[in-house]
């Protein structure tokens, strides 16, 4: 029997909206370590410590309970008390519980189990050094501000305060306790405790941020591991109405509800700073929600992962759409900056609120460097289109629409040959502006650097698909069937220049793309995969595509490296030139169906799915190391990857609607399913499935002659067409 295996990070994470908190598993939290607690970007507790007595306590269990909230369990070494009484070990039990939402509350529960009176201290040390996240990350920390800390014996209320210039944050630490009230001295709060035998000892701490002089509505109920993130929830009744995925494999079933609970407990608030300008619109601002990108660097508004992540969870439920396009139309840049990258029509990459950007030190203001966000904004409308036929959305949104494709028009061509390149005009820039956006990313095969401007295949493709996505629309909502016949003949012009100028006999892929002289880029890479998920390149030249992409020094065994392991360059532990990752990979396979290679996507749904059941959790990792699989391996964790994150999560649940193939034309009422269930998987079962204003369920099976039939439930209106196979 296989052992089973446990790979994933070591700290503890829990995260709510744009809060994260990261610790040791005994709780612990270390300044040089990339802990803290994090709110608006900014690190308001950078050091937490406790003791009993002395000593810190024994950890026993510790354990995320919801995404916003954990327990941890402890007991105590054998220590003298204050009246000199020896305290035999694991005869004191200790619980803390700690949950986020807008803040920190804190429980403790000190439990004497020993037969004699106990006189102790509990100490809890608390460090603040309110660091910009950009700093943590990158572990350069500075400080460029002032610290001030009071404390208020009166109220037993600490009070550390940042000050740099007009930037202020800070965080208040409120305690109330069973018994005598704490003494502040030597950077932490000391509690007094006289326990008789069976006494339990209780006390609240409350983390209250201060963001802007506000302080944060902390939740003030004890123990409440649970209801907070339900209350985040009933904000958005979609939530509950959200389709429910059962299949016949248990490893597949793990995986997938594991994923739905990281794709809802990833949504945050659209907040936008008041010195941020928003595009003149009418699209209301209030309650817009989207996933964050992940956790823990990510938890911000990025526009490329938003939009990737919402066509990937639409057989969850297109609200996730929705939300993710109002809050981006509201961002579209109207205008033109520079050190920001922005120009008008683009959608924008990344939003901070942190020290760094409030004070103009990052462009993250917020920054508009990815070229693909913006025909991504286009595809995402076109394909939440199909799964909703919403007129009044669509026309809500169209104006960002030809704003966008407007953009691709004009900036997106930097020199209107007809391909689509990408540049940074800020100091700050980033160099790579595709998804692959690591400035080692893309590389000559001599592993140096691209002159820029730089256009790489899949963004061709990307273009290719958002503007045929476009005249689909056109055409079927609007019945503007000259406007949309031009965009289908822009994207075919596109995709004809993809087969002259970026076909690579030599090695039967694409090449990765065209430096700044219009010269190949001669890598092979995963990005040429992408071409198939937008249904970009010829149907021969796909079928050598597709063999190349499985040949050995691109197939790792647990998936597609983004970076072939020939090249000079490749490193498996590497972000983008060697690691595998799982979005990736599961679009490439959504690309391989596409085009008739369904026995290969099964191998990227299976290598996806093994994948998943040797993380924690069953959890999908943002990527993981390019290493070869061999009988004995489990896949490898890339130190610093996030965990939950965004499109590793929505790969999970393409992964499904990938293999039966699922078809949406809500304007029509039908839902065409063209099922490839492997041998691995029988039978898979969607509960509530939206289309349009109607719910469906259905069930399809794989039969025993490797056919497939499609049960569906009796009140069904919508029609639903099972190509190739029986429907019940």
């Amino acid at each position: 029997m296989r052992p089973r295996i446990n790979v994933g990070p070591v700290n503890q994470v829990t995260h709510l909206d744009d809060e994260i908190l990261i610790s040791e598993p005994n709780g612990r939290i270390s300044s040089n370590r990339q802990q803290g607690y994090f709110i608006a970007d900014t690190r308001l507790i950078s050091g937490y410590r406790l003791r009993i007595g002395r000593d810190a306590p024994v950890l026993l269990n510790s354990s995320a309970v919801a995404d916003n909230s954990g327990r941890y369990e402890f007991t105590n070494q054998k220590f003298i008390d204050d009246l000199g009484i020896e305290v035999p070990e694991s005869s004191l039990h200790l619980e803390l519980d700690r949950v986020l939402g807008r803040g920190v509350h804190e429980d403790y529960e000190l439990t004497n189990f020993s037969d004699t009176k106990v006189v102790l201290i509990i100490e809890i040390s608390v460090e603040s050094d309110f660091a910009d996240l950009f700093d943590v990350k990158e572990n350069r920390l500075q400080r460029r501000g002032l610290i001030n800390s009071s404390w208020d014996a009166d109220k037993s209320i600490l009070l550390n305060v940042f000050t740099n210039n007009e930037f202020v944050r800070a965080v208040r630490f409120e305690a109330t306790t069973s018994g005598k009230p704490p003494v502040y001295a030597n950077g932490g709060l000391s509690f007094p405790i006289i326990l008789e035998p069976r006494e339990t000892w209780t006390a609240c701490l409350l983390w209250r941020p201060i963001i802007d002089e506000q302080p944060l509505p902390t939740i003030d109920t004890c123990h409440d591991l649970l209801s907070a993130s339900d209350e985040t929830n009933m904000a958005e009744p979609w939530i509950a109405e959200s389709t429910k995925f059962t299949t016949s494999n248990p490893v597949v079933n793990d995986a997938i509800q594991q994923a739905i609970d990281d794709l809802i407990g990833l949504r945050m608030r659209l907040q936008i700073p008041e010195n941020v300008p928003v595009s003149p619109t009418d699209i209301p601002r209030e309650d817009m929600w989207l996933p964050a990108a992940g956790v823990p660097w990510f938890v911000s508004v990025f526009g490329r992962d938003a939009l990737i992540t919402s066509l990937q969870a639409l057989p969850i439920s297109y609200k996730f759409a929705e939300g993710s396009l109002r809050a981006l139309a509201v961002l579209q840049a109207t205008t033109t900056d520079d050190s920001r990258d922005m120009q008008p029509g683009k959608i924008q990459h990344e939003l901070r609120r942190g020290e760094l950007a409030e004070l103009g030190l990052i462009p993250h203001t917020p920054y508009y460097g990815t070229h693909d966000a913006t025909p991504l904004f286009v595809l995402t409308v076109a394909s939440t289109w199909d799964w909703h036929a919403n007129i009044e959305e669509l026309d809500m949104l169209r104006p960002h629409v030809e704003a966008a494709l407007a953009w691709v028009e004009k900036d997106g061509d930097i020199d209107g040959d007809g391909i689509q390149e990408y540049a940074t005009r800020s100091p700050n820039g980033y160099f790579n502006q595709g998804w692959k956006d690591n400035g080692q990313a893309i590389l000559h095969s001599d592993g140096s650097l691209p002159e820029l401007p730089i256009a790489t295949c899949d963004n061709q493709g990307l273009v290719v698909a958002a503007k045929r996505g476009w005249a689909h629309v056109l055409d079927q909502a609007y019945g503007e069937k000259l406007a949309a016949r031009r965009l289908y003949d822009e994207a075919d012009r596109l995709a004809d220049i993809i087969e002259k100028r970026f076909f690579w006999e030599e090695e039967n892929t694409y090449y990765l793309g065209l430096d700044g002289k219009k010269r190949p880029i001669e890598s092979v890479a995963s990005n040429a995969g992408q071409l198939l998920y937008y249904g970009a390149v010829e149907r021969e030249r796909a079928k050598l595509l597709a063999k190349r992409l499985f040949e050995e020094d691109m197939w790792s065994g647990w998936g597609i490296r983004t970076l072939s392991a020939k090249h000079p360059s490749y490193n498996p532990f590497s972000y983008q030139i060697g690691s595998v990752w799982p979005h990736d990979n599961v679009l490439i396979a959504t690309g391989l169906r596409k085009y008739g290679f369904d026995e290969k996507a099964q191998w990227i749904a299976k290598a996806m799915f093994d994948a998943s059941q040797c993380f924690v959790y069953h959890r999908l990792p943002e990527l993981f190391s390019g290493l070869k699989r061999d009988p004995g391996s489990f896949p490898v964790q890339y130190l610093g990857a996030n965990v939950p994150q965004a499109w590793a999560s929505g790969a999970v649940v393409q992964t499904i609607a990938m293999l039966l193939g699922l078809e949406a034309n809500a304007y029509d009422g039908t839902l065409n399913i063209s099922p490839a269930l492997p041998d691995w998987l029988e039978s898979v079962t969607l509960s509530g499935l939206s289309l349009g204003d109607e719910r469906i369920d259905l069930t399809v099976e794989r039969t025993a002659a490797n056919d497939h039939r499609c049960i569906t439930g009796p009140d069904s209106v919508v029609k639903i067409v099972l190509i190739g196979s029986d429907s019940i």
